[in-house]
């Protein structure tokens, strides 16, 4: 049976945590901010150690959603689902089940889609107990974002190397991806074919082993992505990569990855730019999955709109690019200003604004 209790946290619109013992299920969906509509936003399964640290990611994943959609110019606000299993043990029909009368219990405040852990078969299930999910393939509309959201890293990072480094292409540049997973994999390829060198890492060998016979990739360890030397490091694992350790062994000029939460904590955005380090603010770099799961649902999904709504991330990137040096501050917290704007300028106005950009 499924039980829910609603958590007391500051700053956002409602946090559910859900439990149903029978299909084995541990949930909590957040959604931080309705102002432009429902919370919109992956589900993600880990096997968190605690339900802290559950808590704590799905704040910080429901809060990015929340900018991202914003500056994505789609009509959401920002939400996002963990729940706390394996999985590659413990994802069962049942609990996908129990999750998705989860979701429908919140009547449309929140829909779900992919993250970590979840596949576009799992949501198939997920939308079998509740319309409220998306993301998923129908009569060639939709589908997996994974690949729309590596194309949106290739074109931020193609604005990136032409602000920083002056060059208009990838050709010949050095990227050191860590994380070689749906997104990471894709994204290889198109800095592969436009004539990019790759640096791999990941845990799974399998993955890394396709990467260097695919693409001609070195690989190195995951600790040791970060300190690659090369021209761009692209964080598309999970979060944090970016901490008060590692940002020192960092050589790159550039940070353009698909990872959520890339920076550990906020002061991170500073010392990148005191260090003369471009980062791509992850919300912006990665929004191409959401997008598309958000025309998806507004039925406005075209292949040519949704291609042309990818490319146009790297013109935001490069605005951002613009204010943070005109401002003489750090991209991220430019980033979040844009995406306030966009939010206190009120559902309608904030979306004609992006649409017509």
């Amino acid at each position: 049976m499924l039980k829910s209790e609603v958590l007391a946290v500051e700053g956002w619109k409602k946090v559910i945590h859900f439990e149903d013992d029978t299909a084995g299920l541990k949930a909590i969906i957040a959604v931080h901010d309705a102002t432009l509509g429902p919370g919109c936003g992956g589900c993600r399964i880990f096997p968190y150690a605690r339900f802290e640290d559950g808590l704590e990611d799905v704040k910080k994943l429901s809060r990015g959603m929340t900018f991202k959609n914003a500056l994505g110019g789609i009509p959401f606000g920002g939400g996002k689902a963990v729940i706390f299993a394996d999985p590659k043990k413990d994802k069962t029909p049942a609990l996908l089940e129990a999750f998705g009368r989860a979701v429908d219990s919140l009547d449309g405040l929140y829909y779900t889609a992919e993250d970590s852990g979840v596949t576009e078969q799992d949501l198939e299930i997920v939308r079998s107990v509740t319309k409220y999910a998306a993301g998923m393939q129908n009569k060639g509309i939709g589908g997996n974002p994974s690949p729309f959201t590596a194309r949106g890293v290739w074109r931020g990072m193609q604005a990136a190397a032409r602000k920083k480094l002056g060059v208009d292409s990838l050709k010949g540049l050095k990227v050191s991806i860590l994380g070689v997973g749906a997104v990471g994999m894709e994204l290889a390829r198109l800095i592969h074919e436009e004539g990019g060198k790759l640096v791999v890492a990941d845990v799974n060998q399998a993955a890394v082993k396709e990467a260097v016979e695919r693409f001609g990739a070195e690989t190195t360890a995951p600790e040791d992505a970060i300190a690659a030397d090369v021209d761009i490091f692209s964080p598309c694992a999970l979060g944090g990569s970016i901490n008060e350790l590692s940002i020192k062994r960092l050589k790159a000029k550039i940070v353009a990855g698909a990872a959520n939460n890339q920076l550990k904590t906020p002061d991170m955005d500073q010392t990148l730019a005191d260090m003369g380090v471009l980062y791509c603010p992850d919300y912006v770099i990665n929004a191409a999955g959401v997008i598309s799961v958000g025309m998806e649902i507004t039925g406005a999904w075209t292949e040519e709109e949704l291609t042309r709504r990818i490319d146009k991330i790297g013109e935001t990137l490069s605005g951002i690019f613009e204010r943070a040096e005109n401002e003489n501050a750090p991209t991220g917290a430019v980033a979040d200003r844009m995406a306030l704007e966009v939010i206190s300028n009120g559902a309608k106005s904030g979306l004609q604004a992006n649409s017509a950009a």
